[in-house]
C-alpha cells in the first residue's frame, strides 16, 4: 500500500515538474524576437501565382507581424485569416512551433485560362471557377480567352452564375469556364487549342496552335453541350486530320448538333 502511494506521489511530482518546465519554456519562447516565418507553398501544376517572398512581403506591408517584436505578440489566427483572403490562395494553415519559430503553409489555386476584356484588363480563371487578379509579377502560360468580352469579373465565381437562372442566360463567364475546363483536362486538346475568341454574336471560335484554320464552336450553354462538341472535334482530329492533313481545311464547324461541317481551303491558281 505504501509503495502504491509513493508511486502516486512520484507521478504527481513528475507532472508538476513537466508542467513547470513547459511553463518556463513557453515563457522564454514568448520573449524571443519574432523572425520571418517558414513558408511552404503547394502548387497544383506549373503556374504558381504566388511565391514565398511575395507572401511574406504582403504580411510585412500590412503590418501583420513586426520583426524583433516579442513572439507573444504574434497573432497567428489573424495572419491565417489574412492569407486565406488572398485571391491566389485556396487554403492556408499558420502555426507556431517550439523554439520560437512559426510556419505558413498555403495551397494555391490552379489557373486554367486568362481572360482579356474589351476594356483592356485581364484576369485568371481557376479550375474551380474563381476569378483571380493578374499581377505584374506573374504571366502564366494558359489558354487565352479574348474578343467581345465585356462584363464585370472582379470577385466573380462561376458557380454563383450557374446557379442563378437570370445570370447564366446573359453572362459568358460560365461558358468560358466550361470550355477552358474541358480543354485543360483533355490530353489531346490542351496542347492543341491556344485561344478562345468570343465574337460579336456571343458565340465562340477556337484557334488551334497547329494549322491556320479556325474552329466554329458556337454556344457553350451547358456541360453536356460542350462535351458533345469536343467529342465530335476529337473524332475529326483523330480520323480526319490524320489522313487529310492540316492544310486542307480552313474552317471546322461543330456548332450544329450531331454534325461536323468543314470548309476546304481555296487554293489559288498555280
Amino acid at each position: 500500500m505504501k509503495i502504491k502511494w509513493l508511486k502516486i506521489i512520484g507521478l504527481g511530482f513528475l507532472c508538476i515538474l513537466v508542467g513547470a518546465l513547459l511553463y518556463l519554456a513557453r515563457r522564454k519562447e514568448n520573449v524571443r524576437p519574432i523572425t520571418n516565418p517558414n513558408i511552404l507553398v503547394h502548387v497544383d501544376g506549373g503556374d504558381a501565382l504566388l511565391n514565398e517572398q511575395e507572401l511574406n512581403d504582403r504580411l510585412l506591408k500590412n503590418h501583420l507581424y513586426t520583426l524583433a517584436s516579442p513572439f507573444s505578440a504574434l497573432d497567428i489566427k489573424k495572419i491565417e485569416a489574412f492569407v486565406c483572403q488572398m485571391e491566389e490562395v485556396k487554403k492556408a494553415r499558420v502555426y507556431k512551433k517550439l523554439g520560437g519559430t512559426w510556419c505558413i503553409e498555403v495551397w494555391l489555386r490552379k489557373p486554367i485560362a486568362r481572360i482579356f476584356t474589351k476594356d483592356g484588363s485581364s484576369w485568371y480563371l481557376d479550375n474551380e471557377g474563381n476569378v483571380i487578379s493578374v499581377t505584374q509579377l506573374h504571366a502564366a502560360k494558359l489558354l487565352v480567352i479574348s474578343g467581345e468580352f465585356n462584363e464585370p469579373l472582379k470577385g466573380e465565381k462561376v458557380h454563383d452564375i450557374i446557379n442563378n437562372d437570370s445570370l447564366k442566360n446573359i453572362r459568358k463567364l460560365d461558358d468560358c469556364y466550361l470550355i477552358s475546363n474541358y480543354v485543360c483536362n483533355d490530353s489531346l486538346l490542351k496542347p492543341l487549342i491556344s485561344q478562345v475568341y468570343l465574337d460579336s454574336t456571343g458565340e465562340f471560335v477556337l484557334i488551334p496552335l497547329l494549322g491556320d484554320q479556325k474552329i466554329i464552336f458556337g454556344s457553350a450553354l451547358s456541360r453536356s453541350q460542350v462535351e458533345d462538341k469536343f467529342k465530335r472535334l476529337k473524332v475529326f482530329y483523330k480520323e480526319g486530320i490524320a489522313f487529310e492533313g492540316w492544310k486542307k481545311y480552313s474552317e471546322i464547324n461543330v456548332k450544329y448538333d450531331g454534325q461536323i461541317v468543314c470548309r476546304k481551303r481555296e487554293f489559288g491558281p498555280k
